[in-house]
């Protein structure tokens, strides 16, 4: 077997370099012991990047004809002990990929650089030394002024390299995690995987320069076949980033690779390990590594914000994902579970920041019915959490919406909410849940071309999730531009055809049409679908009023009441079944009663089309200036 020729060339990929010269490969400069067959299959792979080397081509380079092996037994020791040495594997590759009965492909980016000398290995002439020491001082000079990118140094250069040679470096500026692969398959540790998910959607979405796919859509993808080009369509994204998460005791293991999602060319791929109290800050670590693959710009804050965190209490994180996990379900039980999981984290650390964040949040769900707590405990429990986790960590973007979410609801202060919400899209401008927020409370304020960017925006970052396709429809509904937001709607309908908020609000616009019957059969569907949420009886109920259907709409008016004797029922709904019904008297008398208590719902009275009827009732103006709303 002949030897292949020598090389001038050095081959560098992530912590790795292959001197093709010397046959010596090294991690973080220290040497690597691989044998003579591996190194040279593995310098076949690199002389290939991203293209499949054969099987055959294998045999024809490395075994000649006459050699008696046993060739596919002694291929599959060598890629074997290739990836042992660079800590890769078949299942999860980061760098050589099996293709199944055709060969092999190196799929990590490489980075190759020509060396100094002849392939006798000549040194450098004596005379020439001075020179070489003031070269490589500028060298050193130019490196650290390309490592900080001085004056846009790094940027200008990497865009000449690029155009002399041919290649286009890849412009990235919306990228989505995929939900991390649970290596351990044991259920019991799904929350943990989708916990890192979530962490690393966070930490990317501090990005400002960078549109980051929120949780929502990108979990629609967990266990899916789908390949990467369609995905990155289907959420409109340059790239995408996919991993595994391995958990064995209190050490975890974390995989991630970048890939360009049309092309699906393999821009970069690490593995990392630590102990789960190190764990925010190999999170870090792992953004941080992306931001510079793709060239990402930081601001100086963002810098900070991404720079590594404390230890965490091993603990108190666990419990605080459990929280994250069941919190996310977005259902009573799940919310409930939440609460026990956060406030089990505070116990076991009671400085831990982001568990006040994640109780702050879901206590304010709370506050919309998904707790029986009333209106009152729901928010002062989420003011209180709110403030805690902005006392011990004020760039927690989850606690300034949260906080501001109840200057919006509850409070009623809006130059409070409005500055909670724009400093939680300072530090997270790919925080979804603070678009939505602020897209409310700028349709309460009657901003609604401000609303409808905002809304906009959170349907680029959760383009799968009809919720936030209905929301886009809200700021049309309340400027009474009834049929875009039917359009709008019907979209939301398009991504799940039984979603009921979509149905009611369809329900809704069709009444303001005066298209009755369509109202009341959407209205229906809409509570077929959920029998306990009261907001659906009361828009069915008001449907029944306008549309003659009197009979009906008191029925449902009197199952209100009934059920307002053991649980919360907002006495927003009466005041609009009573407008519905042509009673104006008892409509301002239950919005009365609900100011007097601090009735959250009320906050739409100001642009509401329900309340139009009331609008030049003096009772009516002198209750909007006493919830402070500006003219």
């Amino acid at each position: 077997m002949d030897a292949p020729p020598a090389s001038r060339s050095t081959a560098h990929f992530g912590v790795f370099e292959v001197d093709l010269r010397s046959g010596e490969l090294r991690k973080n400069g220290l040497r690597i012991k691989l044998h003579d067959q591996p190194f040279q299959v593995l310098a076949m792979l690199l002389g290939q990047p991203g293209q499949i080397v054969t099987r055959e081509e294998f045999r024809k380079k490395l075994w000649s004809e006459d050699t008696f092996v046993d060739f596919d037994h002694c291929l599959g020791t060598a890629i074997n002990k290739i990836r042992e040495v660079l800590g890769d594997s078949a299942e999860n590759p980061r760098f050589v990929e099996t293709l199944h009965r055709r060969g092999y492909r190196f799929i990590a980016p490489v980075e190759v650089v020509a060396t100094q000398g002849d392939a006798q290995g000549e040194t450098v002439p004596r005379p020439y030394m001075a020179v070489g020491l003031a070269t490589g001082v500028i060298v050193a000079s130019l490196a650290l002024l390309f490592a900080f990118n001085v004056a846009g140094l790094r940027d200008r250069l990497l865009t000449v390299v690029g155009a002399r040679h041919g290649v286009t470096l890849p412009k990235i500026e919306s990228i989505a995690v995929l939900p991390l692969e649970n290596l351990s398959h044991d259920p019991e540790q799904e929350y943990f995987a989708d916990g890192m998910t979530d962490a690393l959607i966070t930490d990317l979405g501090k990005i400002s320069t960078l549109r980051v796919i929120s949780r929502t859509s990108a979990m629609h993808y967990k266990g899916t076949k789908k390949l990467l080009p369609e995905i990155a369509r289907e959420l409109n994204v340059d790239a995408v980033v996919e991993g595994t998460v391995q958990r064995s005791g209190n050490r975890v293991r974390i995989t991630a690779q970048l890939i360009q999602a049309q092309q699906e060319r393999h821009l970069w791929a690490e593995s990392y390990e630590s102990e789960v109290r190190d764990i925010l800050v190999l999170q870090g670590q792992v953004a941080r590594t992306i931001a510079q693959q793709i060239q990402a710009k930081l601001t100086p804050q963002e810098q900070v914000r991404l720079a590594a965190p404390r230890p965490v209490n091993p603990e108190a994180y666990d419990s605080y994902l459990k929280g994250q996990y069941y919190m996310h379900r977005l259902t009573r039980e799940g919310m409930k579970k939440g609460i026990e999981y956060f406030t089990k984290a505070i116990a076991a650390d009671s400085n831990y920041a982001p568990a006040y964040g994640g109780l702050a949040y879901t206590y304010a769900w709370g506050g919309t019915g998904y707790l029986d707590l009333g209106p009152r405990k729901a928010y002062a429990n989420t003011k209180e959490a709110a403030t805690r986790a902005l006392e011990l960590d004020g760039t927690l973007a989850e606690a300034h919406a949260s906080l501001a979410y109840v200057f919006m609801w509850y409070e009623w202060d809006w130059g409070a909410a409005e500055k909670g919400f724009r400093r939680a899209l300072e530090l997270n401008p790919n925080l979804l849940i603070a678009h939505e927020f602020y897209g409310h409370f700028l349709i309460l304020m009657g901003r609604f071309d401000e609303a409808i960017s905002e809304f906009k925006r959170a349907q680029q970052l959760d383009p799968l999730s009809p919720a936030v396709n209905t929301e886009l429809g809200w700021p049309y509904w309340f400027d009474r531009q009834y049929d875009k937001a039917i359009q709008q709607w019907q979209k939301a309908l398009e991504l799940d055809p039984n979603f009921p908020i979509a149905h009611y609000n369809i329900g809704a616009e069709l009444t303001k049409l005066g298209r009755y019957e369509e109202a009341i059969a959407e209205c229906q569907k809409a509570v077929a679908a959920d029998k306990q949420n009261p907001f659906f009886l009361a828009v069915l109920g008001y449907s029944y009023a306008v549309g003659g259907k009197r009979k009906e709409a008191l029925q449902i008016l009197a199952d209100l009441h009934a059920r307002a004797e053991t649980e919360n029922v907002p006495v927003y709904f009466f005041a609009m079944l009573y407008v519905g019904l042509k009673e104006n008297d008892k409509a301002i008398a239950a919005l009365e009663k609900g100011f007097d208590e601090r009735d959250s719902t009320l906050v739409v009275t100001k642009t509401d089309p329900f309340l139009d009827p009331l609008r030049s009732d003096p009772r009516f103006q002198a209750l909007l200036r006493r919830m402070n709303f500006p003219p």
